[in-house]
């Protein structure tokens, strides 16, 4: 694998950021369900769990341009370099016509902010062109790779603050001004506001029946893997396998009903809506895949699962007593903390060789956080990129995310290809964006269902090790998968 190459492109296309600042209320889910309405929507966030896991959430529609590889093509990281590479920002840190205010008047967008750019997803099965590995999976969702759309407007909202950013970029050749695509985000800032949702239908997370959910194995074929992942253990081939089950149901109904769903009694600092046309995805991750701020890369892999109880009563000792137990379990495993520090070496690893020597360090250690539905265990490392380093080094060097193959990772990706019957798809690959500043926020998407020809596609899993119990596991992908179910059984 070569780190640091740059395949030559044309001249990139300069594009010239404009931005205004709003500081008027809105209701996240109105504005979800105003753009769902528009040409390959993208949202990421939009809900209250966003503040923690980078502060904005994003609505964008209608893109300049998509991106899309497919399984069997060529070169899908030099075809990657040269869509990135098309566009570059000519001026990031102010909105063109500031200069002309006093320095009072001056407003630079927040630090960290997308400033347009790509929005989409990254297949699991893209590691293919980055190991070789065995081909031996049913592809039955036929989905792309890699489908990343272009963004030359976005509506972002601010969890701490509570402002509104409309950004636009100006390009060579537009049809609209930058204050015309600026009033257009604001039309549908309007529109959202005559827009009045009542609160999705409820359902008992606690009680899904599972025998009426379709799966890729049965429970019977999931634990005589699970055996033999451990016979590959014992014998040395890895450490640690995640092995996962896919659940199928039927699905009629709008895709953002099962996101607005989804952010209102599952809410993930990570969740995703992509309308890719053919197929749609809805995300409801907590896991973070990596972030990129000037330069400085993290990667915060979540290893360590136990169920929470959400019970509609605040007296329920039942419910709490449950939660307490199943927290101090987690936190005290001693299964779970290893599992957590062998991934921890692996991204060390993958982090290591694309920074810059030194600067790589331990930013988060083991640490038990809550969710609607469950409690995780993790943690978050990285450094400073080299100079040299492109995205798709970064890619090339970390994706897969450890956390969602095993160690070491290339031969866990070669069990779980000879273990699991077809393929992952966009579940446990990544969603987010590459914005034109450099700065990049993906998910590892996890707690993610795909949704095509009227099926709705969830996948859950976990790690594996030499002492495992085969039920516990199983169970363990039945709790990750109860609030998915529960979604699209309600909506």
């Amino acid at each position: 694998m070569t780190i640091g190459t740059v395949v030559e492109t044309d001249s990139p296309t300069k594009c010239t950021l404009h931005y205004k600042r709003l500081y008027s209320p809105i209701e996240l889910s109105a504005l979800s369900e105003t753009f769902a309405t528009l040409k390959s929507s993208s949202i990421l966030g939009g809900n209250p769990a966003r503040t923690d896991a980078g502060r904005f959430s994003y609505w964008a529609a209608e893109p300049r341009e998509v991106f899309e590889f497919q399984a069997g093509q060529k070169n899908p990281f030099e075809k990657l370099h040269r869509a990135l590479n098309k566009y570059k920002l000519e001026n990031p840190a102010m909105n063109r016509g500031a200069e002309r205010l006093a320095p009072r008047f001056i407003q630079k967008l927040p630090e960290g902010i997308f400033c347009g750019g790509w929005i989409g997803y990254f297949s699991y099965e893209l590691g293919r062109y980055i190991e070789r590995l065995p081909r031996t999976t049913t592809d039955d969702l036929k989905m792309p790779l890699i489908r990343l759309c272009f963004y030359d407007r976005v509506i972002a909202y601010d969890h701490i603050k509570g402002d509104l950013w409309l950004i636009a970029l100006e390009l060579p050749g537009d049809s609209e001004s930058p204050g015309e695509k600026i009033a257009a985000l604001e039309k549908l800032l309007a529109e959202s506001r005559k827009t009045a949702l009542s609160s999705p239908a409820p359902c008992d997370i606690e009680n899904i029946d599972f025998a009426q959910v379709r799966c890729n194995m049965n429970k019977n074929y999931y634990l005589r893997m699970i055996e033999k992942i451990k016979r590959y253990i014992y014998d040395g081939d890895v450490y640690q396998i995640n092995f996962s089950q896919r659940f199928e149901c039927d699905y009629t109904a709008k895709p953002i009903d099962l996101f607005h769903w989804q952010n209102h009694y599952n809410p993930s600092g990570y969740a995703a809506y992509i309308d890719a046309g053919r197929f749609h995805i809805v995300s409801a991750s907590p896991e973070m895949f990596i972030t990129i701020n000037n330069g400085m890369i993290q990667t915060k892999p979540i290893k360590g699962t136990r169920r929470r109880i959400i019970s509609a009563s605040q007296g329920d000792r039942q419910a709490r007593n449950i939660n307490e137990a199943n927290y101090t379990e987690l936190l005290n495993s001693e299964k779970e903390q290893a599992e957590l520090n062998m991934i921890v070496d692996l991204e060390r690893n993958d982090v290591a060789r694309i920074c810059e020597p030194g600067t790589r360090k331990l930013f988060q250690s083991r640490t038990i956080e809550t969710y609607p539905t469950v409690f995780h265990a993790v943690a978050m490392v990285g450094g400073q990129l080299r100079k040299d380093i492109t995205f798709c080094d970064v890619l090339k060097a970390m994706f897969p995310g450890g956390s969602i193959t095993g160690a070491p990772k290339i031969r866990s990706m070669e069990i779980i290809d000879e273990t699991e019957p077809t393929v992952r798809a966009v579940y446990t690959g990544s969603i987010g964006y590459i914005s034109l500043d450099g700065n990049v926020s993906l998910n590892i998407a996890i707690r993610t269902i795909i949704i095509k020809n009227q099926k709705a596609y969830a996948q859950t899993g976990g790690g594996i090790v030499a002492d495992s119990d085969p039920e516990a596991e199983w169970q363990e992908t039945i709790t990750k998968a109860r609030a998915l179910i529960a979604g699209i059984n309600s909506v």
